[in-house]
């Protein structure tokens, strides 16, 4: 009787959450030779911050990743990544607001934590995938391997993922693309997992849980409070219209927190980190037509010099805008078909054909 072909091996990215739980439900089903690993990147507690009650890194979101791991017969692995997350991530997280930029390190940390270091251990334990519960679609056409987004539009994930490379992809297998939020739910309340089902949604930024990252910065930078205190915010025409509290400490949009009077709503077009100034103006002076991009990556062509009809995302929550976009070597020119508001430095724009994700970079 000849045996049953077994599928190769996985090596699955498990926070303790329902997505990664569901993840090895679902690849087991496959028939996927399954590994688990959980990446501790941040202590809550020695960085003087305080842990969430959900989330990845504290001690129960580990033990509830091991005990899924036991529980369905797969071996389960602890990284320790806090050293170079704390060098990697952290610090770019810092040097970005330093430099009046707004970073959003879910893109970096996927690109040189997740992927990079699970395909490092994917091959120490003789895994030829990863697979992780994001929420996107991988596809394979013309040579060239892409992602496109997730059919559940309001989990989709794509938009964070645009850094990943060919080789990445290639290796990389996404069980939760093809279902909504809701089947994911009912898949481990089937499954029993009802402990896992309950939990609410992780952090956007993991290692902020409280989403005061101005409370970080302070905490991380030593005397950057005194340093940056009592700059002036400016009108467009250089006018003092009051103090702040520090440029690193404000973001291109922002309207609520000022402290500034005017008689009608003003909001953050313009930082200056070199002379602390904090350049405020009305709404429709942050509308602009076109941005500048760099550190490009793309997925589904492996160049293009010109490409019209582009629907460009310049944050995780838009919508988009479509646009013409001009490549130059690492560079984007997006000029966009109307007018879009508080475009970012330090954000990703991400270029996308229909779903299918053409590439991004990082605004400038």
């Amino acid at each position: 009787m000849n045996k049953k072909p077994q599928k190769e091996r996985v090596l699955l990215a498990m926070s303790g959450g329902l997505d990664s739980s569901v993840s090895a439900i679902l690849l087991l089903e496959q028939g996927y030779d399954l590994v688990g690993v959980t990446m501790v990147v941040w202590d809550y507690e020695s960085a003087g911050g305080v842990a969430p009650e959900s989330g990845c890194c504290n001690l129960e979101a580990i033990n509830d990743a091991r005990k899924v791991a036991v529980d369905l017969g797969f071996p389960h692995y602890v990284l320790d990544m806090r050293k170079k997350f704390e060098e990697k991530i952290i610090s770019n997280f810092i040097s970005e607001y330093l430099a009046a930029r707004t970073p959003n390190p879910c893109v970096l940390c996927n690109k040189l934590m997740k992927w990079d270091d699970l395909l490092q251990k994917a091959d120490e334990l003789n895994c030829k995938y990863i697979a992780t519960g994001h929420y996107a679609r991988i596809v394979s056409e013309n040579e060239r391997y892409f992602l496109r987004k997730g059919l559940d539009s309001n989990k989709d994930q794509s938009y964070v993922l645009w850094a990943l490379s060919q080789e990445h992809l290639s290796r990389t297998i996404l069980p939760l693309g093809t279902y909504e939020k809701s089947q994911i739910r009912e898949i481990a309340i089937q499954h029993k997992l009802l402990k896992i089902a309950k939990k609410s949604e992780s952090y956007e930024i993991c290692f902020i849980p409280d989403d005061d990252y101005r409370g970080f910065l302070k905490r991380h930078t030593p005397g950057l409070e005194e340093k940056v205190e009592g700059g002036n915010f400016v009108d467009t025409n250089g006018k003092v219209l009051g103090k702040h509290h520090g440029y690193p400490f404000y973001t291109i949009g922002q309207r609520k927190g000022l402290g500034i009077a005017v008689g009608h709503p003003l909001y953050v077009a313009r930082i200056d980190a070199e002379k602390n100034l904090v350049v405020l103006a009305e709404r429709e002076k942050l509308l602009t037509n076109e941005l500048y991009a760099d550190r490009v990556n793309l997925m589904k062509y492996d160049d293009f010099a010109t490409m019209d009809h582009i629907l460009c995302r310049i944050r995780y929550r838009d919508k988009g805008m479509m646009a013409t976009v001009t490549k130059t070597g690492d560079e984007l020119h997006v000029v966009f078909q109307d007018p879009v508001a508080a475009v970012t430095p330090g954000q990703s724009v991400v270029l996308y054909q229909g779903d299918d994700v053409i590439g991004g970079g990082f605004i400038r």
